[in-house]
């Protein structure tokens, strides 16, 4: 039997991934398996009619998936990638979206001939509006990559990195940038509040204003240093604000600590 995608782990993220390629037709469902130990998971696969299992055992006899997804946590990666060894060394594309993890692991176990693209997600993926950014060792195949970059765009953008050693400055940056925006939203909404504004209108307004001002530098390709500009009026209300948090560089020196001290995490994680 040939498969053209065996999905390891399924949870929220694989979950996600696994609904885009089946809603965006990327996938038949009668291409994809399943592999989920936890039942709750592995019940909720089953309602997207794919075929699922509990474990590498379960997978379909003479089954010679083309693309092997690694959807599990960094800790047990190792110890999942054993049950898959036989697909190694070239008969199986692998794609790891397991943070922190290099693909120097998966060749460790899979073999150094194997093809391995690690691919960094974020949260937004599961609506379709993510960012993945792929980097794929020298045994994956041009084909390889331009299928698996198409799969990949069915959760929102995907780019491509020359070096591995970039992934945790991704990882800085798109990785755990969602949590910074979030925090964004918090602090703003909190502004707002504090000047008086009801809890839920204050909720709103900080909430959508940066959804609108994303989608607008999104859609016209602005430099976003233009459109702040285009913004601020002299001596205006938008200026006097900006002068708070652009006066010393304030909130640029501030995102840059937190970008490294990400990176520099994401650095200690792999080693």
């Amino acid at each position: 039997m040939t498969l053209k995608l065996v999905l390891v782990g399924c949870g929220n993220m694989g979950f996600a991934m696994l609904s885009g390629w089946l809603k965006s037709g990327k996938l038949k469902s009668s291409e994809v398996f399943v592999v989920e130990p936890n039942d709750a998971l592995r019940d909720r696969a089953a309602g997207l009619n794919v075929a699922t299992g509990s474990s590498s055992q379960d997978l379909p006899a003479g089954a010679t998936p083309q693309i092997i997804v690694i959807a599990v946590k960094p800790q047990v990666i190792r110890q999942v990638l054993e049950n898959y060894k036989q697909f190694g060394s070239g008969t199986a594309t692998f794609v790891s979206i397991a943070a922190g993890t290099p693909i120097k692991t998966f060749e460790a176990v899979l073999g150094t001939g194997t093809p391995v693209l690690r691919c960094m997600p974020n949260t937004p993926a599961a609506i379709g509006k993510g960012m993945m950014v792929v980097y794929a060792n020298p045994a994956v195949t041009s084909a390889a990559r331009e299928t698996i970059s198409d799969l990949l765009s069915a959760s929102g953008e995907v780019a491509g990195i020359d070096s591995e050693d970039l992934m945790d400055a991704v990882t800085a940056v798109s990785g755990s940038g969602p949590a910074y925006i979030f925090h964004f939203i918090e602090c703003l909404t909190k502004a707002a509040e504090k000047v008086g504004l009801p809890v839920e209108t204050a909720r709103l307004l900080a909430m959508q204003t940066v959804y609108g001002a994303a989608c607008l530098a999104a859609e016209t390709r602005e430099d976003p240093g233009e459109l702040r500009r285009q913004v601020t009026s002299p001596n205006g209300t938008t200026a006097a604000a900006l002068d708070v948090l652009m006066g010393g560089e304030k909130l640029a020196n501030l995102l840059a600590d937190a970008v490294e001290a990400a990176r520099k995490r994401s650095v200690e994680l792999g080693s």
